[in-house]
């Protein structure tokens, strides 16, 4: 289920959110990829943007779409460092991404002070999805997974959001 690439990807991720953190952005990082070339990688700019839409994964999946020059990636896996957000989410379904592959989870979100648990229970009724394929939405724990949250937590001057 899992391959050397999709730790590999996931440690770039973790590597984006933590740069991030130092840069004053938030503790994310995403890429997205299509057979083993990165069609586009980035961190969370919601803080240094001031665009609350301006998530790791959202922004990366706008990049790859734009180099493609189509709104659809069918053939291509997103790679976060964290559980994606509902919004987040919706974007990779919009973006007709297949699969999805994170490493630190929603409760790592929210130990961290990123709780969109009162969003999920609007939109979904609990706090994860339901009814996704199970090979959809991939959790591949590692080690490391949490560092960009305790890099956060440890920068005084974090902008909170």
């Amino acid at each position: 289920m899992f391959t050397e690439e999709d730790s590999l990807y996931l440690k770039k991720c973790i590597e984006l959110a933590l740069d991030s953190v130092a840069c004053g952005g938030g503790p994310f990082g995403a890429i997205v990829v299509r057979g083993k070339e990165i069609l586009s990688q980035s961190a969370n700019c919601v803080t240094n943007q001031n665009d609350p839409t301006a998530h790791a994964e959202v922004q990366a999946l706008r990049s790859a779409a734009a180099k493609v020059g189509s709104p659809h990636l069918p053939d291509c896996t997103l790679y976060a460092s964290c559980e994606p957000c509902p919004m987040c989410l919706a974007a990779a379904m919009w973006a007709h991404i297949p699969r999805i592959v994170f490493t630190a989870t929603h409760e790592d979100a929210t130990n961290a002070g990123f709780d969109d648990t009162a969003i999920a229970l609007e939109l979904y009724g609990q706090p994860n999805p339901v009814n996704l394929a199970p090979d959809r939405l991939i959790h591949l724990p590692l080690s490391e997974a949490t560092k960009p949250f305790n890099a956060w937590l440890a920068k005084t001057n974090r902008k909170p959001y």
